[in-house]
């Protein structure tokens, strides 16, 4: 259960805010009540939901401060995939330029939600090329929180547009073995994305009416 629930926030089935009542999955899924709960402590434990209590539990709306730390956990997590690619089976680095062809031919007809998938396939994929399953379940976990901070975007062309040229140089670096180049191309994208979205949170917050502050 807590799988398909993750597959829902993932997804955008279950959005950032929204209330998930215990009584209506358990029906829903066929499930005891008791079940339901084991499947929000794991999503508690994952940062996906949050229990507010007297309340209920929630889909996770982040925050800027969880933002900063996400992006801080990739930056470790993916520069440690590019500075392992030297000795990187060439099917890890064939992922990595199948992903950005993905992305490049979703972008040229204008379907930016596989724009988004194919983006985190190729982070994904980065990460990937240290070839450890340790670091592949950590990449994991981030990027399903990732996708909730995609779903605060406007649009996922407002947010990934800018990166789809920047994919294909980082992924051509790898392929080539020019290693610290594709580092320090990713750290600074890295960055680039961040403050982008820390951005467009901000200017959201500033466009929010005291009326709706107070509802």
């Amino acid at each position: 259960m807590a799988s398909s629930l993750r597959d829902r926030i993932a997804d955008a089935g279950l959005k950032p805010g929204e209330q998930l009542p215990e009584a209506a999955l358990a029906q829903a899924y066929g499930v005891s009540r008791n079940t339901v709960r084991e499947a929000f402590r794991l999503l508690v434990h994952e940062r996906l939901v949050v229990h507010e209590f007297n309340r209920g539990v929630f889909v996770r709306v982040p925050g800027p401060a969880d933002i900063t730390d996400i992006y801080a956990v990739r930056f470790a997590l993916e520069t440690a995939g590019v500075r392992a690619a030297g000795p990187a089976a060439p099917r890890l680095v064939a992922d990595v330029l199948r992903a950005v062809e993905d992305g490049e031919n979703a972008a040229a007809t204008g379907d930016w939600p596989h724009v988004a998938d194919a983006g985190i396939h190729f982070h994904r994929a980065l990460a990937a090329l240290a070839g450890s399953p340790r670091t592949d379940s950590y990449m994991s976990a981030i990027l399903a929180e990732l996708r909730l901070v995609f779903q605060a975007m406007p649009s996922p062309a407002h947010l990934h547009e800018p990166f789809v040229g920047r994919n294909r140089v980082i992924a051509e670096q790898v392929r080539d073995g020019e290693l610290l180049a594709a580092e320090a191309e990713l750290r600074s994208y890295l960055a680039d994305s961040r403050q982008l979205i820390l951005d467009t949170l901000a200017t959201q917050a500033s466009q929010v009416s005291p009326t709706e502050v107070r509802a």
